[in-house]
């Protein structure tokens, strides 16, 4: 029972950070969107991830060097790479989609996919995987964590008609939500790319890493891809604005500590998640996954809470809260799911 215990209280852990880092979003003024993101995608995506795995992967160059110029490992480098990038596609494709359906809308379609899509292509691409005994226990986990997201999502949309936080005028409900859906389907790719990059950790255990810390090799790999998407996309943006002086704009300090903060966030949140679908086992990333995204709904509705975002809006609080007991109960499922043999 410790052992199912420890993994876990990581994936929980790793929800908080996963919850809290869009806090440092509030605060990019002075600078623009693509100065702040370059800056945090670069920290995020590539400084903290090879930091974090140099101090606990023996030799981590040397894995990386192996995994790249091994041509046995060169589909599983590529396609480790292909899903961080189309991940970071379904990012920006988030920021589109709020303003023709609003961000509660967006939120709940973006999380119920990410979370199930993201879980059940490991678990589809596992030998058998129907026929183990944990399969039914997974798929009513996903199904609740789904009604979970479902009913965070309408007490959002009701708190926002209640506020008369109306969407734009020109919004078009239906390119909204085809937009949010395949962010959603793209959000989940992140995780795909971290299990298909099980090889890559592999290589890190050999060179003497431990099991949990070798996940951290692998996700050096998928966020080279997503970093050249985001850093590129952001660079294209600095071009097409002209906006390469923001970066010295008076007054940014501020702005700078939070993406710092925020980029120690959300890694702390991956590479917390990956140690602790390391120590679960094979079924680690389909288990994990949408308990972490799950769980982090949770977290980012409490700080909503404490900013005043739900005041007012009583009836609306009232269903959230039943929509994250939801959340809470498939979590318990789906940790109880690996228990059974």
């Amino acid at each position: 029972m410790d052992s199912m215990f420890f993994p876990f209280l990581l994936i929980i852990f790793a929800s908080v950070f996963q919850g809290s880092f869009g806090l440092g979003m509030k605060y990019m003024a002075p600078l623009k969107w693509e100065s702040w993101w370059l800056v945090h995608a670069t920290i995020a995506m590539l400084i903290i991830p090879v930091i974090w795995a140099y101090l606990v992967v023996p030799d981590l160059f040397g894995v990386l060097a192996t995994a790249f110029s091994d041509p046995a490992m060169n589909e599983v480098v590529f396609m480790a790479m292909l899903f961080g990038f189309l991940w970071g596609i379904g990012g920006i494709l988030f920021g589109v989609s709020v303003p023709y359906i609003g961000l509660s809308l967006t939120m709940g379609i973006v999380m119920g996919l990410a979370g199930s899509v993201g879980a059940l292509i490991p678990l589809l691409l596992m030998d058998d995987a129907s026929s183990t005994p944990q399969f039914p226990y997974v798929i009513a986990g996903l199904i609740v964590t789904l009604s979970g997201v479902a009913i965070t999502a309408k007490a959002g949309i009701n708190k926002d008609k209640l506020v008369k936080e109306e969407v734009s005028e020109k919004s078009n409900i239906g390119k909204g939500i085809f937009i949010a859906v395949a962010c959603g389907v793209l959000s989940a790719l992140l995780n795909v790319g971290f299990v298909s990059a099980a090889p890559i950790a592999e290589l890190a255990e050999k060179a003497g890493a431990l099991d949990r810390n070798a996940s951290l090799a692998a996700w050096v790999v998928v966020l080279l891809g997503a970093y050249i998407m985001n850093a590129g996309y952001a660079i294209f943006l600095l071009i097409k604005n002209n906006s390469w002086n923001n970066f010295k704009v008076a007054g940014s300090a501020k702005a700078y500590k939070w993406a710092i903060i925020a980029s120690i966030f959300w890694f702390g949140a991956l590479g917390v998640y990956g140690q602790g679908a390391a120590l679960i086992g094979p079924i680690g990333g389909v288990i994990g996954w949408p308990m972490l995204l799950g769980l982090s709904l949770i977290v980012s509705n409490f700080w909503a809470y404490k900013a005043g975002e739900w005041k007012g809006a009583k009836k609306p609080f009232k269903l959230l809260l039943v929509g994250l007991v939801v959340l809470i109960f498939a979590s318990i499922l789906l940790g109880y799911s690996n228990s059974v043999s």
